[in-house]
């Protein structure tokens, strides 16, 4: 590689990348297209317009494509990225290599069928990635994060002593992706929205018909077969769990689909996570990147011994929603699997802790009062129109009031040196925990309930995360809450944000 930019030969992406920046098209316009092509083809008298506006649509999507692939340059220099674009308004980008906080490599089918690959560079700020290469042949690809990796380390000695071999941290075998399918339970997820977006794209009429039809012969054909109460109740319960078992197997088919091939490996103080059956997705983070660690669990991780292991990087929050960045570092281990690796990847922190503080007890029924209202109305509701059975809902106050209790009975935090941890929630639980280092403000809030019962909120936040939850500290202590804050304060006055 040439040592500077500006003797470094320009490249240009793979021949094919118009192909794929013109699905990228029809995928963003999809549905005004079928829009059009359906409300033409209804049209008898005169549909010849509807089908030249198609056209020249999809010709104008594979023009802008073909430009695309014709202005796109990019060169590779020393220490930054340069990548040049446009024609009427041309655009050049300085991308410095030790700004790149994520490299993404991603394929799907169709880049598998091709050798080719999409490649994301992401940065801390920007609702976009600051380049995406759509797309390079895979071993180019390849090679390129290898040197955007390589040159981002701040020690040069790394560049010349050569690439060091990943060494595998995590894999996910077909058991482990059995039991992920079965806890995330992703299939409902999927006929849920996929339900909502009929109801959307059908008139409500026709839906409510179509409901009310499909209804009714159910209910024909059930008096039809004369069965008993308790054949019915028997065929009703066959139903449901026939279709709960189908459920599973669509979660496991779906777990399988995304984590197939799960790998977590570490090299030259990057994170690297690769996955996918179909559509293979290969992520890396430099450590530093990371402002935070959650550990997860609900009530099937628990029935089941597993974690989540989610991490936050300083990148903008659009990228966040799209889910481009890495977030996700481990679906799902063991409980000790988990504690394991947090604590192989941040050595000088202690997990977990030996000790956590708890906090005030004191008005721990404040976590009811959404659920004190929202009871309230319904119940005043189902008993204008069903009388004394509008009493029921109020049977859901005694959970609630268990559930707040235990939920402050189980909040701590732990500080110590190196680091804060924080943890949470009852019926999921939850661990959060951020360098001291990452911290980069702090945030004392007093709402007039935590006045009348003398405590107070401490929120901490690191550079760029967005993490959920937040890193919050509630129901401290007043006195106690200045006390960590000013304690917390110090120590970032003296040490050095780490970005």
């Amino acid at each position: 590689m040439p040592d500077s930019a500006d003797d470094a030969p320009d490249q240009r992406l793979h021949p094919w990348s118009w192909l794929f920046e013109l699905q990228q098209h029809l995928q963003q316009f999809l549905l005004p297209l079928v829009a059009l092509l359906f409300f033409g083809s209804r049209r008898q008298d005169g549909e010849w317009p509807f089908h030249l506006v198609t056209l020249a649509v999809l010709l104008a999507m594979t023009g802008s494509a073909l430009l695309q692939y014709l202005t796109y340059r990019y060169r590779i220099g020393s220490d930054a990225l340069t990548v040049r674009s446009g024609i009427l308004e041309r655009t050049r980008r300085e991308i410095p290599f030790a700004r790149i906080h994520n490299v993404v490599v991603h394929q799907n089918l169709l880049h598998r069928l091709f050798g080719v690959a999409e490649l994301r560079l992401e940065s801390a700020a920007g609702d976009k990635p600051e380049a995406q290469m759509r797309v390079l042949r895979l071993a180019q690809a390849l090679e390129l994060e290898r040197l955007i990796r390589q040159r981002g380390e701040s020690a040069p000695a790394a560049v010349d002593s050569g690439p060091a071999a990943p060494a595998p941290l995590l894999e996910l075998p077909l058991p482990e992706l059995v039991r992920l399918g079965l806890i995330s339970n992703r299939a409902l997820v999927v006929a849920a929205a996929a339900c909502g977006a009929i109801w959307q794209m059908f008139p409500r009429d026709v839906a409510e018909e179509f409901v009310r039809d499909q209804g009714r012969q159910a209910v024909g054909y059930a008096s039809q077969l004369q069965l008993g109460a308790v054949p019915l109740a028997g065929t009703v319960a066959l139903v449901l769990v026939a279709g709960l078992l189908l459920m599973a197997l669509m979660s496991i088919a779906l777990a399988i689909v995304q984590y197939h091939g799960f790998r977590l490996s570490e090299a030259e103080r990057r994170l690297t996570v690769e996955r996918g059956l179909l559509s293979r997705s290969r992520s890396s983070v430099a450590q530093r990147r990371i402002q935070a660690w959650t550990l997860r669990e609900g009530m099937l991780h628990r029935l089941f011994r597993r974690r989540q292991l989610r991490v936050d990087i300083a990148s903008g929050g659009g990228q966040e929603q799209q889910g481009r960045a890495l977030k996700e570092l481990v679906p799902m281990a063991a409980p000790a699997a988990c504690d394991a690796l947090l604590q192989h990847l941040l050595p000088a922190v202690q997990w977990p802790p030996a000790r956590w503080q708890a906090v005030s007890m004191r008005g721990w029924w404040r976590l009811c009062l959404p659920a004190l209202v929202t009871v309230a109305a319904v119940t005043a509701l189902g008993c204008r129109q069903f009388g004394a059975w509008g009493l029921l809902p109020l049977l859901w106050l005694p959970w609630s009031a268990l559930h707040a209790h235990r939920q402050v009975a189980r909040m701590g935090y732990s500080i110590d040196s190196r680091r804060v941890a924080i943890r949470g929630g009852w019926w999921s639980r939850w661990w959060r925990v951020a360098e001291l280092d990452k911290l980069q403000a702090l945030r004392l809030d007093r709402s007039p309930l935590d006045h009348c019962f003398g405590t107070a909120t401490l929120t901490l936040d690191t550079a760029g995360a967005s993490g959920s939850p937040p890193l919050r500290l509630h129901f401290l202590e007043a006195a106690r809450a200045r006390e960590l804050m000013e304690q917390l304060g110090q120590e970032m006055a003296r040490r050095r944000l780490r970005w």
